[in-house]
């Protein structure tokens, strides 16, 4: 079986960096982009079997990033990151089919353990979508 594509998009290129050398030692395929206009790109040309989105990043927002992709895939399991949860961001990524939140805080290991749940759960997901 091929491993699970799985697209991260975040304007921090140190947290990418280290989220990278974690989701790949859970035998993931990561891709990764540094802005929502890249990630559409990405999901046009190859694809994505789950997207990690970061909510808050310049110019293209993670609410704006996922309308889009919303557009290309209404099923992808989209995991959104998030360092300031307030009900309001989360309500307006909720209609969009966000698979979960994942606070980012500034402890990698709480961040990392909440994303391996996450991404869990969705590849669960996706599983049962193909029978």
């Amino acid at each position: 079986m091929s491993k699970i594509r799985v697209l991260m998009v975040d304007d921090e290129v140190d947290f990418l960096e280290v989220m990278k050398g974690r989701v790949e030692s859970w035998d993931y395929d990561l891709t990764l982009a540094t802005s929502g206009k890249d990630a559409l790109e990405i999901i046009k040309k190859s694809g994505a079997d789950i997207v990690i989105l970061d909510y808050m990043m310049p110019q293209m927002d993670g609410v704006a990033t996922l309308t889009q992709i919303r557009k290309l895939d209404l099923d992808i399991p989209v995991i959104m990151f998030t360092a300031h949860p307030d009900s309001n961001s989360i309500k307006g990524a909720e209609h969009l089919g966000v698979s979960t939140f994942v606070p980012k805080l500034s402890t990698y290991s709480d961040v990392q353990s909440s994303l391996r749940v996450a991404l869990d759960m969705a590849q669960k997901k996706l599983r049962n979508k193909k029978g």
